[in-house]
């Protein structure tokens, strides 16, 4: 099977299709499949364009969804928060998100708080696309996460590998989400004789902080695929540069 790679779209359904379409995704006759790993929507501006994309995609069976932490901000927003605009949520773009997917006006939406949140939970996004995430994938030779396999976060920042990350709790996999999966890597939190493939952190960083190539946000940084010692990283900061990154497997 050929699965085309990607991750941290964040509502930017353009620079999504045009790396999909660099890719040759759209011309592939082969049987293919999108792999994106977490983190869908917020910051974005094209929120519906892209639910629209992923429903199709789900209803066709040719994507696979990870569950990104801003997947995990979503439902916290929907249920635990009862759509109160907290900060977080605001800065993290997940306010707007459910503005652009509900049509309501922040007005509106503080106005009538119960019918807003009742909206939100009737969204595809909601109903649909994020319960039909999964925590990772995995295949012969590659695991596909969102920050990094369930590991042991110590107090000065460093990470440990455990053995039965697989059978990992709720919260251990939704601390994982947030985890610089580059700098796991590098002190090796990796899967012997596997590839594994992560998004949530710029890739820059990877390519400054570890490899000394440039820096990580001046003119000279390098938002393409990191490639390290049993790691891929797409997360392209889209935000940044408007770029996704896209990267091809056959497995």
């Amino acid at each position: 099977m050929k699965y085309y790679v990607t991750s941290d779209i964040h509502g930017f359904y353009t620079p999504l299709i045009k790396a999909l379409t660099d890719a040759g995704y759209f011309e592939d006759p082969e049987p293919h499949k999108l792999v994106i790993l977490g983190d869908l929507f917020d910051r974005g501006k094209e929120p519906k364009e892209l639910q629209n994309f992923i429903l199709d995609l789900m209803n066709r069976d040719e994507v696979i969804l990870i569950k990104g932490n801003h997947e995990d901000l979503f439902l916290e927003f929907a249920t635990t928060d009862m759509g109160l605009p907290y900060q977080h949520h605001v800065s993290n773009g997940t306010y707007d998100t459910a503005l652009w997917l509900t049509d309501y006006f922040p007005k509106l939406a503080k106005l009538q708080p119960m019918e807003f949140i009742e909206a939100i939970k009737e969204t595809p996004l909601y109903r649909t696309i994020i319960p039909s995430m999964v925590d990772y994938f995995e295949t012969e030779n590659y695991i596909f996460v969102h920050g990094r396999i369930p590991c042991i976060r110590e107090r000065d920042g460093s990470f440990s590998y455990i053995d039965q990350w697989r059978e990992a709790t709720v919260q251990e996999w939704a601390r994982a989400r947030w985890y610089n999966g580059m700098e796991a890597a590098n002190q090796g939190v990796t899967e012997e004789h596997k590839t594994i493939l992560c998004g949530h952190w710029n890739t820059s960083f990877g390519h400054s902080k570890l490899d000394g190539h440039g820096s990580e946000f001046g003119p000279d940084a390098d938002f393409s695929p990191y490639y390290g010692n049993g790691i891929i990283a797409l997360d392209a900061c889209t935000v940044h540069n408007g770029i996704v990154n896209c990267v091809v497997l056959e497995d």
